[in-house]
């Protein structure tokens, strides 16, 4: 069995925030696989499912991001699961938007969501960190991360968040390197070959010009009536 934690706020405030991608990611894996309902467990918001043969439980937790720890230690403690068995997914400033890098142990680098569970359950977990870009400036990330996204960020966002469900059975499996791939069938434009363009239309030649033919003129007659006679007689 997997626990795979999204991080953000909860409420309809903060649902579409860019701090709460980790939720998202957790509610479009639950919905494409046809998991059970929601429902509050471990101070959060918990289903469990399968994937293939893969056991999964999602969470979400409830205790606002600055607290996630609590919830996913209890998680932990109940489902009796080692870090090991742990994948949080989160927003990271430090990626573009769109982009997806999987990560295993290693600090919070200030990711407040991640420094709680840091110090309630340890940092030997897996992450798989969800790019949102940086507002350019350290005074602006607040009020950035806790902004909805933009229309524009639509599509990249819904490319990303299929491809996770796409790929979560390979990552419950700890095959990492499927699970990006598969997100990057999604939210990498497929490049077209040079034979799958067509080739330039050749010049077509112009047809052979008919010209009629012309009669051949009739010889001019130059002998002699005399001589005219005397080849009857040859």
């Amino acid at each position: 069995m997997k626990l795979f934690v999204g991080l953000g706020n909860p409420g309809t405030k903060y649902a579409a925030n860019r701090h709460n991608i980790g939720f998202m990611a957790l509610d479009r894996i639950a919905s494409e696989h046809g998991f059970a309902p929601w429902r509050s467990k471990f101070q959060g918001s918990m289903t469990e499912g399968r994937i293939g043969r893969e056991k999964l439980v999602l969470l979400k937790p409830g205790t606002f991001m600055n607290l996630s720890g609590q919830s996913v230690g209890e998680a932990l403690r109940f489902y009796k699961l080692e870090l090991a068995d742990l994948v949080v997914f989160h927003d990271e400033l430090d990626l573009a938007p769109g982009k997806l890098r999987l990560k295993q142990g290693g600090g919070h680098a200030g990711h407040n969501g991640l420094r709680s569970i840091h110090a309630h359950a340890g940092p030997d977990y897996a992450r798989v960190r969800l790019g949102i870009g940086h507002p350019g400036h350290k005074d602006r990330v607040s009020a950035y991360v806790l902004s909805d996204f933009a229309k524009s960020d639509q599509d990249w966002l819904d490319a990303l968040l299929q491809g996770i469900a796409d790929g979560a059975g390979a990552l419950a499996q700890g095959d990492g390197a499927r699970f990006s791939n598969m997100v990057a069938l999604r939210t990498t434009p497929q490049r077209k070959s040079s034979s799958d363009k067509p080739a330039p239309d050749a010049p077509k030649p112009e047809p052979a010009r008919q010209t009629a033919p012309k009669d051949d003129p009739a010889p001019i007659e130059t002998r002699t009536p005399l001589q005219r006679l005397m080849d009857r007689f040859k």
